[in-house]
């Protein structure tokens, strides 16, 4: 390497050798433009392509149903991209009850509501309880319980259901609403505890203490101060255990036998049943079942971010 005054010289290590004052100090190269931007180009285009991959793969199940909801009995396999009839003939059959099968549909949706809500607000106030007796009142060791409540989960909850089944056996309680609100809200309670602990630790314990300076009580406080405080966590966790139980099968079929007793998402999987299956009036069903789940999301979905990105936030 050499460099003369005045003059500036290529080294072999890629820099530029140039003088300042009388001496010689090394100057970085500056990165090819042209290639940083091919490459970017390059990642931002896989990107777009992987995402539309991922969205065709998703939508095209709900297109399915759509497709084949709007067909004729007849039609349903003809294989066509787009019915060449399309009628709304199913939704007024599921409607109207217009079919064997769909005798109770009114009835069984009730059912649904009837157990999701329960599951809701069995959830929100064990989970909410249980959060404000350990992060509130100071409990001894309650950074036990909600550590304690989440390895639940370590057990998958399908190893769970006949046990679950023998339970509610013994105690009368099969073939009974009450069975499915019990076991649901076994699993979407330790979930529920987690959110709210992490969650509380963003409102200040000064709250608490100058409520309790003007004579408030622990039910108060709980009551006025820290519900109406945990609302977007609320919110979130409620949604979650709701829907939780709106798309539950496995337990609904174990403890639900008759068709008074059942919820829609079992009484779908009676059309199976029969040895030409009506998969018209089974997708029309299916649709008319999703509609409340994807109203009460798009309803609070502001909130449930708020409530999951504070809850899950450790500090």
């Amino acid at each position: 390497m050499s460099a003369a005054y005045g003059r500036t010289v290529t080294t072999d290590t890629g820099f530029a050798a140039g003088t300042v004052a009388g001496t010689t100090q090394p100057v970085r190269r500056r990165t090819s433009r042209p290639h940083y931007r091919l490459r970017r180009y390059a990642m931002e285009a896989l990107a777009m392509a992987f995402g539309l991959v991922l969205a065709v793969w998703s939508v095209l199940p709900l297109y399915n149903m759509w497709m084949i909801a709007l067909d004729s009995h007849n039609d349903v396999f003809s294989g066509a991209i787009w019915p060449e009839n399309p009628t709304l003939e199913s939704f007024r059959v599921v409607v109207t009850q217009d079919f064997w099968y769909l005798a109770r549909f009114w009835h069984q949706f009730g059912n649904s509501f009837y157990v999701g809500l329960s599951v809701m607000f069995l959830t929100l106030a064990i989970g909410s309880l249980a959060s404000f007796t350990v992060g509130r009142m100071r409990m001894r060791h309650g950074w036990m319980l909600s550590n304690a409540a989440l390895m639940t989960y370590v057990i998958p909850a399908s190893f769970l259901a006949i046990p679950m089944y023998r339970i509610m056996q013994i105690y009368g309680l099969t073939n009974n609403l009450s069975s499915v609100i019990l076991a649901l809200t076994t699993f979407a309670t330790p979930y529920a505890i987690f959110i709210f602990s992490q969650y509380g630790k963003s409102i200040p314990m000064e709250l608490d203490e100058s409520a309790r300076i003007d004579g408030a009580n622990p039910l108060q406080i709980y009551l006025r101060i820290y519900l109406p405080l945990m609302a977007p966590a609320l919110v979130a966790v409620g949604t979650y255990a709701l829907l939780l139980a709106w798309n539950e099968y496995l337990y609904n079929f174990l403890l639900l036998s008759t068709p008074e007793s059942m919820t829609v998402a079992v009484a779908l999987a009676q059309f199976l049943n029969s040895d030409e299956s009506p998969w018209n009036f089974m997708m029309a069903t299916a649709i008319i079942y999703a509609m409340p789940p994807i109203i009460l999301y798009y309803g609070f979905r502001r909130y449930m971010a708020a409530g999951l990105t504070m809850g899950g936030v450790k500090g």
